[in-house]
């Protein structure tokens, strides 16, 4: 409801905008400025301009800071169109009000939307010296000028939002009836105040209180006040950082008119002329965006979240401007001690000048939360330095998309042979070289062969089980065990753990070599996925954005934690343990274990040595580290590539990327409780074993006939062995008849070459 001194304000305002209407077409001139377009037209065609010109001000939302903070409330990064903190007019010390009343319209609070006295004094001196000489906006028509500059999305809106034209004067004047009539002069002096350029970049006295004296507008000083009410008229020309000089007499200027009104008295005005204008060294810059964040990289990966989620906006042009504009407060996962840990061991074991890369995230099982983001290629644009985030995927600007991960994708295939009910104890004779010519593997849509594939191990094979497989990380045992489980279940398995290829965000591919790794995966993919078998099968999506909350603290939508049981309990608990095993003594992580928590991990090295990593973790923590070529063509690191300012001559993943493992990871889990794995259930550890049925003696087709109809697929293996039985017949098979299997094993058949060794 209006009140009564709204209704006549608003009516003596009409009054004062018809008489400048008249004087405007009887003087030919402006009313602050030459209208030469305009006096031609007469006074019927200015009463046309004038009732054509819209009524009401459509103000939109002043634009506010963002900010993204850590998890435990630090900051991240400040985001913003314009460095802008609103306050209410209680907060604006009086002096500050005072001020800028004085030198911008000292008549404010005695006349309605326009100063006709001041309008019609402007007007005359411009007429007769013949230009723009003094202006005559109050401070109301100046609001709905910087509301519609604000307003503007484009720069052909800003020019008609500043165009020097009688018709845009008009439009002022008309809108300015219509916000006095709406709003008291303290509201509109509150709004003036939290919307105006006051310079350097500071948009409102808020702002402007903290950027030049590094204190509050509530707090303001006289000779501070009159240095920020004296900038309003050029925020450019009178910033003391770019002129003190012009500074100082613009200050003065103000303090002087203050005297002149008697705001203040002449004691209060000689020492406040003494003053210095500001303190260069409390000059306090608020930095914007990303790259100006302690944490680059990650605040990137946050905002590439953000501008994905469709509650911030329809397009992402709308949800980056409601990003710098709105005023949220984007609070994260990021936890700042185990971020300097990991910093720490990048700082440890890397050098900025290094050929190689080296990245590492760190991962809460059980919630997906991103607990740290490191990589050692400082941002930025310069020599040594970077724009790409090695730890994430390429479906975002920044993001690098990944390494190709090695043996690390042998966890996924000891999970798919737990869950088809292999033991842990499943044998496997692992020959230090084996030939998989044209062997075929099943997949998800038939199968697949490698026409020329002979794999070697790069450490010991033998007769050996699933947990002295992984300790040894011996390939040609887990080509084998994935054969017979079937590549379909390791690629099923990997797709619900997260794991897919970084660089086109497609499914793995499912080739033969696939469980000695395959595409492109990321630290951060790569922890996430270890850390569901940490959570007993429970994978969550990878979370860094936890809550968004706008200028009002009210709660805006955002995925939060969002977890799924991938993989059964018992799965994940024999996968813990058989992992566990590359961490004992004589595994291939061995020397990575610390402490006397539990651990489980797994090395990863691909072929010609392009990256190496480890990835391991404990009940409480998960982690993945890399170290890479991260030019195009990829090279073998051991050739010409430097890490901690030493040549890398032999990189392994427990040599190379397990320190950077195990200094970040010893570093994030002090002060956290010691927890334990689950043991797996007997069954897991011996299997849910079937009877394979005695086929020895046979021939290959009528063996595989009754091994089918057991229950099992059937493989001959190409080489002939020592037997007592006929040449041609079944010598034994792989498991042996008294080991069993589950069903749906493969077993593989030896045929005898007739000779008894």
């Amino acid at each position: 409801m209006r009140t009564e001194r709204g209704g006549r304000s608003k009516t003596r305002s009409l009054i004062e905008f018809i008489a400048v209407s008249v004087l405007a077409g009887a003087l030919a001139a402006g009313l602050v400025i030459p209208f030469a377009g305009f006096a031609g037209q007469g006074s019927e065609k200015a009463s046309e301009a004038v009732q054509s010109l819209p009524q009401e001000l459509d103000i939109e939302p002043v634009g506010i800071r963002s900010r993204i903070l850590a998890a435990d409330g630090s900051l991240i990064a400040t985001l913003y169109e314009q460095n802008r903190v609103p306050v209410s007019l209680t907060q604006v010390s009086p002096i500050m009000r005072k001020a800028i009343i004085a030198i911008e319209d000292s008549r404010f609070y005695e006349h309605g939307a326009l100063d006709l006295k001041g309008t019609l004094r402007a007007m005359v001196r411009n007429q007769t010296e013949g230009g723009v000489q003094q202006g005559g906006s109050s401070i109301t028509q100046q609001y709905v000028k910087l509301s519609l500059v604000e307003k503007a999305r484009n720069a052909e809106e800003r020019r008609r939002a500043t165009a020097v034209t009688y018709q845009r004067k008009l439009a002022e004047l008309r809108y300015a009836i219509a916000v006095e009539s709406e709003l008291s002069k303290d509201q509109i002096l509150e709004r003036y105040l939290n919307l105006v350029n006051f310079g350097d970049g500071a948009y409102g006295v808020q702002a402007a209180a903290q950027h030049y004296f590094r204190t509050t507008a509530k707090n303001l000083t006289l000779p501070q006040a009159a240095m920020l009410a004296g900038l309003v008229k050029n925020p450019t020309g009178y910033d003391p950082t770019n002129n003190m000089t012009r500074a100082r007499a613009r200050r003065d200027l103000v303090i002087r008119r203050m005297l002149e009104l008697h705001v203040i008295t002449a004691a209060e005005a000689n020492k406040a002329l003494k003053a210095p204008v500001i303190n260069r060294a409390q000059i306090q810059k608020v930095p914007n965006g990303c790259a100006s964040s302690r944490y680059p990289f990650y605040c990137e990966y946050v905002v590439s979240k953000l501008l994905d989620n469709p509650a911030l906006g329809r397009t992402s042009k709308e949800r980056d401007h409601y990003l710098k504009t709105g005023g949220l407060t984007v609070r994260t996962s990021l936890d700042p001690r185990m971020q300097a840990a990991a910093q720490a061991s990048i700082n440890e074991h890397t050098k900025r000048k290094d050929t190689a890369i080296a990245a590492i995230t760190i991962v809460e099982p059980g919630t997906g939360l991103v607990k740290a983001m490191v990589q050692s290629k400082p941002y930025g644009r310069g020599k040594n330095q970077t724009a790409y985030n090695y730890n994430v995927e390429k479906s975002y600007p920044g993001g690098f998309g990944g390494f190709q991960n090695g043996s690390t994708m042998k966890a996924f295939t000891i999970a798919a042979a737990i869950q088809k009910g292999l033991p842990l104890t499943y044998r496997i004779n692992s020959p230090q070289q084996i030939n998989l010519s044209n062997k075929k593997f099943r997949t998800c849509h038939g199968w697949t062969r490698d026409p020329d594939y002979t794999p070697q191990n790069s450490t010991r094979g033998g007769n050996l089980t699933m947990v002295e497989a992984a300790r040894y990380s011996t390939n040609t045992y887990f080509l084998q065990l994935s054969q017979r489980v079937g590549l379909c279940s390791i690629a099923t398995i990997a797709g619900k753990l997260g794991m897919y290829n970084a660089q086109t965000l497609e499914p793995l591919d499912q080739v033969v070599s696939m469980t000695l790794g395959v595409g492109y995966v990321t630290p951060l993919m790569l922890s996430n996925a270890y850390a569901t078998f940490a959570a007993r099968g429970k994978y969550c999506r990878p979370l860094v954005v936890t809550s968004i909350s706008d200028k009002a603290r009210r709660p805006i939508e955002t995925p939060g934690i969002d977890c799924n049981q991938a993989i059964a309990p018992e799965v994940a608990d024999g996968v813990n343990q058989v992992l566990s095993a590359v961490m004992d003594p004589g595994g291939t992580g061995g020397r990575l274990r610390f402490g006397t928590r539990d651990m489980a991990g797994k090395t990863g090295t691909i072929q010609q040595n392009l990256a190496v990593w480890y990835s391991g973790y404990t009940p409480n923590l998960a982690a993945a580290a890399v170290v890479a070529d991260a030019n195009l063509p990829y090279t073998n690191l051991m050739y010409g590539h430097t890490l901690d300012g030493r040549d890398i001559r032999d990189p392994t993943g427990s040599g190379t990327a397990g320190p950077l493992w195990q200094t970040a990871m010893e570093k994030a889990l002090k002060g956290l409780p010691v927890e334990r794995f689950v043991a797996p259930k007997a069954i897991t550890v011996k299997g849910d074993k079937k009877d394979i049925p005695p086929v020895w003696g046979m021939s290959p087709e009528e063996a595989a006939d009754v091994l089918r109809q057991a229950g099992f697929e059937v493989t001959v293996a190409e080489e002939r062995v020592d037997s007592e039985e006929s040449e041609g017949t079944v010598a034994y098979t792989d498991p042996r008849t008294r080991e069993g299997a589950p069903e749906g094993a493969v077993i593989t058949l030896y045929l005898s070459n007739g000779r008894n060794g």
